[in-house]
């Protein structure tokens, strides 16, 4: 018996005044496995997430996560729901400590949450950090900082936005081992990212966005043949 996707985006439209940043785009994850979503500046990904995760309301279409609709409810209530998200600009709070940016997220017993904070920083090598301000990590550090504390509450799907944008090749190898060690937990996970070695080397399949309409989906051997990815990309 065949598996319900995890997350079903189907036909979502999100206009901006005459723009439409998002075209009656449809995508289908399934359960385990990482995804990338390309496309070249301003063909739509954020936006996306952001119909997926509530941050926008879209025009036209639906997003059901684990078969229930999700398009009507706000950010907190899709995060409760089992959805974690990274955003492009990092939101770490800077006067906090690396520890306690992730303790400020939870609810329930506190020595519990600590335990979870400590080992997703351990999961990461940030644990010698445990204790440092946020603001005096590295770029790099805080990328990961924000990528664990949305592992806190536990998420069934994962959406990263550009996650290895300005890591060090050191802090990124890790980042990639994380996410891969994620999906080997069972996760799922859909990644935004332009580097196209990283996402291509851990995709397993790969949708393209352009003008915000998803123009390929397949494999990444399939989709770096494809003639209107690459016209997207170096066609302009």
């Amino acid at each position: 018996m065949q598996t319900r996707p995890i997350l079903e985006v189907s036909g979502v439209t999100k206009r901006f005044g005459g723009v439409t940043a998002v075209n009656r785009c449809s995508l289908s994850l399934a359960r385990g496995k990482i995804y990338g979503l390309i496309g070249p500046n301003g063909s739509g990904k954020t936006t996306l997430f952001n119909c997926i995760t509530g941050l926008e309301r879209r025009d036209e279409g639906e997003v059901r996560f684990k078969g229930g609709r999700i398009d009507g409810l706000k950010p907190h209530q899709v995060a409760r729901r089992g959805i974690g998200r990274t955003f492009q600009i990092i939101r770490v709070f800077p006067e906090l400590t690396a520890l306690e940016n992730l303790l400020v997220v939870t609810q329930g017993p506190f020595e519990a949450a600590r335990r979870r904070a400590e080992e997703l920083l351990r999961f990461v090598t940030l644990d010698r950090l445990q204790n440092e301000y946020a603001g005096n990590l590295s770029y790099g550090q805080q990328k990961l900082l924000e990528f664990v504390r949305v592992l806190m509450t536990d998420p069934e799907l994962i959406l990263l936005d550009e996650p290895a944008a300005g890591v060090n090749p050191t802090l990124l190898n890790e980042l990639l081992a994380a996410i891969t060690g994620l999906r080997d937990q069972g996760k799922t996970i859909l990644i935004v990212e332009h580097d196209m070695k990283v996402v291509m080397g851990l995709s397993e399949t790969i949708f393209v966005l352009d003008y915000g309409e998803k123009i390929a989906e397949g494999p990444p051997g399939v989709i770096q043949a494809d003639a209107r990815v690459i016209e997207a990309y170096f066609g302009r």
